[in-house]
């Protein structure tokens, strides 16, 4: 897997130029004046993290925010986004220190939390657990948003997928190429 950073106009793939992937680099790591849009041009899919937030202008993008920005379970979402919508451009987003990746690690956390805060009793909170988790734990947010990209770009041919990852401390988007 190979990280490119985007520090300089310079350092964004001829691929992406005068796309909706460049402008959103430019927007978020360049702090480039932002343009205004009558409708989106992009999808993004993106963790839920609370950590993370997008510098991009009104009206640019959809945004499909879940856990380890999984779209397996929101493909509606996405033909929606680009039937109705008219996007051309999705960019999955993975990120540092996500909650999703080994996310069996936090079962003990997750049934005290919700039997703590939701009222649930250990069985019920236990089973939703067990129930749920395989679905969204990853090994790599990294390489899963690599795999994501690809199955989403099979799936919609002719609408560029692109993998990215957000640094948290930071938050600039580095491209990500497998």
């Amino acid at each position: 897997m190979k990280k490119i950073h985007i520090t300089k106009q310079e350092d964004i793939p001829q691929k992406y130029k005068n796309t909706p992937i460049e402008e959103l680099l430019l927007y978020q790591n360049l702090e480039t004046p932002m343009k205004e849009y009558d409708s989106a041009k992009l999808l993004v899919g993106m963790c839920m993290d609370n950590r993370k937030q997008l510098r991009i202008p009104e009206n640019f993008a959809y945004i499909i925010r879940t856990g380890g920005a999984n779209l397996r379970y929101s493909e509606f979402k996405v033909s929606y986004a680009i039937s109705v919508g008219g996007v051309r451009y999705i960019m999955l987003l993975s990120h540092n220190n996500c909650g999703m990746v080994n996310l069996m690690s936090k079962k003990d956390q997750f049934v005290a939390g919700l039997m703590e805060n939701a009222n649930w009793n250990k069985e019920e909170a236990e089973n939703h657990f067990m129930n749920y988790a395989p679905m969204f734990e990853l090994d790599c947010g990294d390489q899963f948003v690599i795999d994501e990209a690809k199955r989403l770009s099979e799936k919609y041919n002719g609408i560029v997928v692109v993998s990215g990852h957000y640094e948290v401390e930071t938050n600039m988007i580095s491209l990500l190429e497998n």
